[in-house]
């Protein structure tokens, strides 16, 4: 919205408040308009006039907060401004009418006939009008030098305006209070002139079980300052808390300890004064007097009601309270008890190995994500998908990365979680797999960096697969003993009556699973060997007849038949009667494999556990595009 559209938008506000004057949108708009046209003294009339109706409305607080900064940089007394806002005329804007009437009234002028209509209807409404832009030539009758003066201010500025003030918003201007009595937190609305002897009037028409009180404010150093005079508490208001509101609290003393509050009317008077003043406020005083008295019906009816059944209910209310300290002390002795602290470290181990297996699921999810595949053009060039290739390059060791990262902070939260330990193998064994398809764009050979790094990937990924085995070798042992750490939880939880807590597999079923997990874990690293083996082949590193000898065994440990071991050495690339391509097809058997285990597996009912996912992976397709996409070097 451009500056010259401000007046307008202002205008549309003005037409909206003269229908409805409580219109608390149309007022919102108005203050932005005058804050955006830096009349900060109207924004921040109207933004109060929000706050008096809506104490909590978010848009009205942050204006208010706004043109409050602005205002006090330009050092303008706030309180003084609450004041006197209502008589502050806008900038550039037209006078009042009213002011204007009563100033020709003093001088005993009249004008037109029909502005003597208009001011007549003025009376029940007063009406800040818009005025038109007067003519330079127009004759004033009355030639009054004010009236002349009013009109070249009127020619001076652009007509921006028209304020309406309807008279049902009572000229007495109200603030918002927070009354706050220990966890009785009430809201009030006060004049901004009230006296301290007021305030107490409203506390004790909020709080009329209160016999004496304190009234009390917090000021800026975090101390509860007690207030006894008017002075005091306009001291209060200007320290006042944000969202257009301050605090008073109320602390309950007996009456003759309350002080003498200044101001000389009674009670009563101040009471009827206030509610004369604030139509707003005294609803509320009313509504809490209806209230009051209706709780006090209810408790008179309360006590008849004891008294012809006979019982007296406050010997219950004593026995639960007397129940509830000695179910909270019952609780304290339990959980400071050496059985508790046992259970405090079974809960802590679980608690353990539930984030090490969130960071283990994590780290699965990168894993996944570097199989993104890999659209091609149909009519691409060559450079067009060398381009996607390498995009796709990137994008995977970014996600085997983020994988390494997240399975070796479940291995830093949990340092016996061997399938961390297995998944890292995994992940580097892969990435291993594709730095080698990529590096067979370029000549390599064993000095070379790119195998080098293939090669040390190698290692991490043999030296992570030894680690997850033994960890897991060694916690079936304890577990075959009965030392393992299931056994002393279970033992526990025997002693206290919950061993119903925890499920525990039949024998059949430990064992099937177990031999499955020896199976797929040999497998695994034996593809890993038989991988190797080809790459420190096509290295003429002489270590290849080792790895393949040391893979045949893996493979035979998980339970590979002799055919298909005997295929897999056939067509192994050392071999010259290998077809081209087989020795990199590993994959497909170790697949096959996995299938057919699944297939018995439904048969027999054996549960699956968390590394499955793992072991069921597939070769991402992105190795399968290097290999076609780059030769390696022929021996």
């Amino acid at each position: 919205m451009g500056l010259g559209e401000y007046p307008n938008a202002i205008n549309e506000c003005n037409l909206a408040l003269e229908a409805s004057p409580k219109h608390s949108k149309a007022l919102l708009k108005r203050a932005r308009c005058y804050e955006a046209l830096n009349k900060m003294d109207f924004a921040f009339r109207d933004s109060r006039l929000v706050l008096n109706m809506e104490p909590e409305n978010v848009s009205a607080n942050e204006i208010f907060e706004r043109v409050n900064k602005v205002l006090v940089a330009k050092g303008i007394d706030l309180v003084e401004l609450e004041k006197s806002f209502l008589h502050v005329e806008p900038v550039g804007a037209a006078r009042l009418r009213k002011i204007v009437k009563e100033r020709l009234r003093k001088k005993k002028r009249k004008t037109e006939r029909k502005s003597i209509e208009d001011d007549k209807k003025l009376e029940d409404k007063v009406v800040v009008e818009e005025e038109k832009t007067v003519n330079a030539e127009k004759d004033v009758e009355d030639g009054d030098s004010r009236r002349k003066k009013l009109e070249e201010e009127k020619k001076a500025s652009p007509v921006m305006d028209k304020e309406v003030i309807a008279s049902e918003i009572d000229p007495k201007v109200t603030r918002t209070v927070k009354l706050v009595h220990g966890d009785d937190i009430r809201w009030a609305q006060l004049p901004l002139d009230s006296s301290v002897r007021l305030v107490r009037d409203v506390i004790k028409d909020r709080y009329p079980s209160l016999k004496g009180f304190l009234i009390k404010y917090r000021d800026q150093e975090g101390d509860l300052v007690t207030i006894t005079t008017t002075d005091e508490l306009g001291l209060a208001a200007s320290t006042r808390e944000k969202l257009g509101s301050f605090r008073l609290y109320v602390t309950e003393v007996s009456p003759n300890q309350e002080p003498t509050y200044e101001g000389g009317m009674n009670n009563e008077e101040s009471t009827d004064k206030f509610a004369k003043g604030s139509t707003s406020v005294g609803d509320c005083v009313e509504s809490e007097k209806a209230s009051a008295g209706l709780d006090h019906w209810i408790f008179q009816f309360a006590q008849l009601f004891k008294n012809h059944v006979g019982f007296d209910s406050d010997s219950y209310l004593d026995l639960h309270n007397l129940g509830m300290k000695l179910y909270t002390e019952g609780m304290e002795d339990t959980v400071t008890g050496e059985d508790a602290q046992e259970l405090f470290d079974i809960a802590a181990d679980k608690f353990q190995e539930m984030a090490a297996l969130a960071l283990f699921n994590w780290g699965n999810i990168h894993m996944s994500k570097a199989r993104r595949q890999i659209y091609f053009p149909e009519d691409g060039s060559r450079e067009t998908l060398l381009e996607k290739v390498e995009a796709g390059f990137e994008w995977a060791t970014k996600e085997y990365n983020k994988a390494a990262e997240k399975y070796e902070e479940a291995v830093k939260v949990k340092s016996d979680f061997y399938e961390a330990h297995l998944a890292l193998g995994q992940q580097q064994f892969e990435q291993a797999k594709l730095c080698w398809y990529h590096a067979l764009s370029n000549k390599i050979d064993a000095d070379s960096e790119a195998s080098q790094d293939v090669l040390k990937l190698y290692n991490k990924a043999e030296e992570s697969m030894e680690k997850g085995m033994q960890i897991w070798e060694e916690m079936e042992e304890r577990r075959l003993n009965g030392i393992s750490n299931f056994d002393q939880h279970k033992a526990m939880l025997q002693k206290l009556g919950l061993d119903g807590e925890f499920s525990e597999a039949s024998g059949e079923e430990n064992a099937e699973q177990t031999a499955n997990m020896s199976s797929q874990i040999n497998l695994l690293w034996g593809s890993l060997l038989y991988e190797r083996s080809i790459v420190e082949y096509k290295l003429v590193l002489p270590t290849w007849d080792e790895c393949m000898e040391v893979a045949v065994e893996k493979f035979e440990l998980a339970g590979a038949s002799a055919t298909d071991i005997a295929v897999m050495v056939k067509n192994h690339c050392s071999n010259e009667n290998a077809l081209e391509g087989m020795g990199f097809k590993i994959d497909e058997i170790v697949q096959a494999w996995n299938e057919m285990y699944d297939a018995k597996r439904w048969q027999i009912g054996v549960p699956s556990f968390r590394l499955e996912p793992l072991f069921r992976r597939r070769s991402p397709k992105l190795h399968d595009i290097l290999e076609n996409v780059f030769s390696g070097p022929q021996r």
